[in-house]
């Protein structure tokens, strides 16, 4: 177990709390608990009294959730499950609605520092990505089977890679089999003329990264298919309260809100993370908040 000072720093928690609504005898489902930094502020927030409900795809960090909980008597249930799935998690335990749900859509900073997850292209790990450790589809798939032009249009789509999607994709292709994340990295620079690859900021693998972790994880998929059950389990004037870091991701949640007439828009504008947040953990910097409520 690592020590406390290695915890993920959860994103916006007093802004969460805020549009949360909190009720002491409410019921609230954090539908990426990740380790627990939410469902903790939540708890406490509410005194101790209301009902909280953390899911999360992945067993790994759910263990780090209970280890890191569990000295503080909280009384939250965990559940490995998709959030996708959240209408038979709370099924099964007997709850028909809840006050209020709460979507983080960020990598947890274990996923991105676990050893052989493969998420980061800052060590070379076997290329994996899975955010559910269970699921039989990784990157190595996406990377090694994918035809040329279908890699293209995810780097292209999902990584916002515009200019050098197709060259990326066919230099994957050509440094085939591609195994660790270090392989990865090296046919993405064998893609990209020099003079792009030193003029970034941030490090040109970053795009690739991104656009076949979303892949590998049915991301964009799986927030749709979250969104449209929310609705059916929320009581009347609960709220939804989502943190996006992808452009593509805000955009589906802000035009989710806007056009179903079920929702009252909380915000109009996305809430942003504050510059002191952002000098504390510069993970926030590219942190969105919408939030909607039920009618």
């Amino acid at each position: 177990m690592r020590e406390y000072y290695d915890y993920h720093k959860s994103i916006m928690v007093p802004e969460v709390l805020e549009y949360l609504n909190i009720k002491d005898d409410g019921i609230y489902v954090d539908c990426t608990a990740g380790e627990g930094g939410h469902c903790k502020a939540i708890y406490e927030k509410a005194g101790g009294k209301a009902r909280v409900v953390g899911v999360d795809v992945d067993y790994e960090v759910l263990e780090i959730a209970e280890q890191r909980l569990k000295d503080i008597g909280c009384k939250i249930d965990f559940f490995k499950a998709s959030y996708k799935d959240i209408d038979i998690v709370l099924r099964g335990m007997g709850i028909k609605k809840v006050d209020g749900f709460l979507m983080d859509l960020g990598v947890s900073t274990f996923q991105l520092k676990g050893e052989n997850r493969g998420f980061t292209f800052m060590n070379d790990e076997p290329l994996d990505m899975r955010m559910d450790p269970d699921s039989v589809f990784s990157a190595i798939q996406v990377v090694n089977k994918y035809e040329e032009e279908e890699l293209a249009r995810i780097i292209f789509e999902y990584g916002q890679e515009y200019q050098f999607s197709r060259k990326i994709a066919r230099s994957i292709v050509s440094s085939r089999p591609v195994n660790t994340t270090g392989e990865l990295v090296k046919a993405i620079q064998h893609g990209l003329p020099s003079y792009e690859i030193h003029k970034r900021k941030r490090h040109f693998a970053t795009k690739t990264f991104q656009a076949i972790r979303i892949e590998v994880n049915k991301e964009f998929e799986n927030i749709k298919a979250a969104l449209g059950k929310f609705e059916n389990l929320l009581n009347h004037g609960g709220r939804v309260v989502v943190i996006s870091f992808h452009s593509l991701e805000d955009k589906i949640i802000k035009d989710y809100f806007r056009n179903n007439p079920s929702y009252s828009l909380v915000t109009k504008k996305p809430v942003l993370p504050q510059e002191s947040e952002i000098s504390s953990n510069p993970r926030a910097r590219s942190a969105k908040l919408r939030v909607a409520g039920f009618k």
